[in-house]
């Protein structure tokens, strides 16, 4: 559990670096030169989890709504099921079907979430995670690494809006916070 805390802190710190580079950040550039770290949760080793991961090989492609009216295409990869406190849950994963053709995103899934701490502590359309493939049929969840969609920060980013079945009824209080700052 300590190299988790280890890997957390230095990719807190990497994520940080990414808002402060003017290249990379998706900030506005007045935020982003008012920047000086994103809002993190405490580290909390309760919000990192194993998942049982059922792999759906017969989901079809399907157009993932966004902020913008642009529409992604993505394809259901797995349902994870995992538990948080007393409480389980069954929530699909996805994979984006033009990120796949890309060598290093080909074992990339994308985990959009909402949790009840949408709208108060976090962004209000709720939050990602990135996860990779495995070899087996589990995968572990660290929602310390939740993070906030681009358009959060920034009205010219087109986010996909998680699917009311990726809703997740818990405070899953860690990752990135927001604050609203306009």
């Amino acid at each position: 559990m300590d190299s988790l805390i280890w890997q957390n802190y230095q990719y807190r710190h990497q994520q940080n670096l990414e808002f402060s580079d003017s290249l990379e950040s998706p900030l506005e550039e007045k935020d982003r030169l008012e920047f000086e770290s994103l809002d993190w949760y405490p580290l909390d080793t309760n919000f990192i989890v194993w998942a049982r991961m059922e792999r759906s090989p017969e989901a079809e492609v399907f157009e993932m709504p966004t902020s913008t009216d642009r529409k992604p295409e993505y394809r259901q990869y797995a349902i994870l099921h995992f538990t948080l406190g007393d409480s389980t849950f069954a929530v699909p994963i996805y994979r984006n079907m033009r990120l796949k053709q890309i060598p290093m995103y080909k074992d990339h899934l994308f985990f959009p979430f909402s949790d009840l701490t949408n709208s108060f502590g976090t962004y209000g359309g709720g939050r990602y995670l990135d996860l990779q493939i495995p070899e087996g049929d589990s995968v572990l969840i660290d929602f310390n690494r939740a993070y906030n969609p681009y358009c959060a920060y920034n009205g010219k980013y087109s986010c996909p809006i998680p699917p009311r079945k990726n809703q997740i009824n818990f405070h899953i209080k860690a990752g990135v916070r927001y604050r609203v700052t306009h």
